[in-house]
């Protein structure tokens, strides 16, 4: 199904996976607001969408206050007539170890990443309601909010809380018609180039050749350009009926996850009070214990960082 008539925001969109997002809305037909907090940047991203033949204007303001959320909306409306999508994409990092990060360092991912996310998301909603428009939100999730990292605190706090919202905003929305969901990218970006892991993968993707199929398959790892086909459908009529859920994406492999459930689950006449936690509690508790992180498969000696 075309996007053709519908307008769209992409915040964090001059570069990287946010650019990947806008310049695949404009191919699908949309009319698309490019936002960043670099001038030259943002204006070089609308140039890649104008020069191909689409429809883009640019917005340049950093994320996270309301004064930028309704900006975005209203160059939007202003500019095109009206607005149908918003791709919540803008972010940073700080990353640091618990004891070494500073109240600056998580206040500022949580103010771009979490309360921009909600500010754009409470913006873009009121102009859906107000005027009857069956909207689509994509927010952006992480592997990290999913299972955890080391060193990124902040970043896990916010990708997580990113996704509870996403949760209860399917509520709010539905009987608007609008539909809310989170995406798990997993490709390639200024973050995953600082790690060795990856390195075999980047070089290739540099070197504009495929990436081998090791980390396209085994670790769904590819490029921004593979992330970017979700997010248009989930901007699409034909993703009507999919809300309230966190889709990953990367290289050749597509997944849904799961909502948080319980894995066990037992009962005690009386409660569980401190005794009966020693004696039967720990067992339950012991024998269900969930890893945390992200585990990542050995590499093939082909594909093993050069030293």
């Amino acid at each position: 199904m075309s996007l053709n008539g519908k307008v769209a925001i992409v915040t964090g969109s001059g570069a990287g996976l946010g650019l990947a997002y806008a310049q695949e809305l404009a191919r699908q037909g949309a009319k698309v607001v490019i936002n960043d907090v670099n001038e030259d940047v943002t204006a070089q991203a609308v140039e890649t969408i104008t020069s191909a033949g689409g429809t883009a204007i640019g917005v340049t303001a950093p994320v996270g206050s309301t004064e930028t959320a309704e900006k975005l909306v209203n160059a939007a409306v202003e500019e095109f007539g009206t607005l149908d999508i918003l791709v919540n994409n803008a972010g940073i990092l700080r990353d640091r170890s618990l004891l070494k990060m500073s109240d600056d360092d998580f206040d500022a991912v949580i103010n771009v990443h979490l309360r921009g996310t909600f500010t754009c998301v409470r913006a873009a909603f009121a102009y859906f309601k107000e005027n009857a428009v069956k909207g689509r939100i994509v927010t952006i999730g992480s592997p990290t909010g999913q299972r955890g990292n080391f060193g990124q605190t902040n970043y896990a706090a916010a990708k997580a809380g990113i996704v509870g919202m996403v949760r209860t905003w399917a509520l709010e929305m539905k009987r608007a018609g609008v539909t809310v969901n989170a995406i798990i990218p997993v490709a390639a970006t200024a973050m995953t180039e600082t790690v060795p892991y990856f390195s075999a993968a980047i070089e290739a993707d540099k070197a504009g050749e495929p990436m081998p199929e090791f980390f396209r398959k085994e670790l769904g790892f590819g490029t921004a350009a593979d992330v970017a086909g979700l997010v248009a459908f989930l901007s699409s009529d034909g993703a009507a009926n999919i809300t309230g859920q966190t889709i990953g994406v990367g290289g050749d492999r597509l997944q849904v996850w799961s909502h948080p459930e319980p894995v066990a689950t037992e009962f005690r006449d009386g409660g569980w009070n401190y005794e009966a936690m020693q004696s039967e509690g720990r067992e339950l508790i012991e024998n269900n214990l969930q890893d945390v992180g992200e585990k990542f498969l050995e590499l093939p000696a082909e594909l093993q960082p050069k030293a």
